[in-house]
């Protein structure tokens, strides 16, 4: 972290030192307004509840499973032999369970990853754009809590606002 904020004021005073010019925006303002964030995240939030409604579905069935075997056990209705049997099939059953979990997670990650993407790159093109168009030589992202303070003139958020089509 200081490293970090070392290299940032080491650029700040080489481009005062040569008059570049600086401005900042706020990533996370922009991507809370885009229309296309609230559906990716609508539809991720839709995915995930579908793996967790089957994750609950695999979690009951197992379960019923182990009250099924002790019901058996407690009847007399399995030998030692047999109940260890049952035991290890449902343990194997339940590391299948912890896996479907895990995987559940990579997926969620995934889809997150596969819908959030494009419109990151499409935020991104819209700030190159504009630091292009306006000559820019850097522009910091007020919403990663790095800028201490900046004038609200070098605030060009709703400049790529423009270039995104919302307001």
């Amino acid at each position: 972290m200081k490293k970090l904020t070392a290299i940032i004021a080491f650029i700040l005073i080489t481009g005062i030192a040569f008059g570049q010019k600086f401005a900042y925006i706020n990533t996370q303002e922009i991507l809370s307004n885009l229309p296309e964030v609230q559906q990716a995240n609508s539809n991720i939030e839709t995915f995930r509840n579908q793996l967790i409604s089957l994750g609950q579905q695999k979690l009951e069935a197992l379960q019923k499973k182990y009250k099924d075997l002790e019901a058996k056990q407690s009847r007399g209705e399995l030998s030692p032999v047999q109940l260890d049997q049952e035991a290890k099939k449902l343990k194997v059953e339940e590391e299948q369970l912890a896996k479907f979990d895990q995987e559940s997670q990579q997926k969620i990650m995934k889809k997150s990853e596969e819908l959030l993407k494009p419109i990151r790159d499409k935020v991104q093109k819209a700030i190159d754009d504009v630091a292009k168009e306006e000559g820019y030589e850097f522009i910091f992202d007020a919403s990663m809590g790095f800028i201490l303070y900046a004038d609200d003139s070098t605030n060009i958020s709703d400049k790529v606002k423009a270039k995104l089509g919302i307001k």
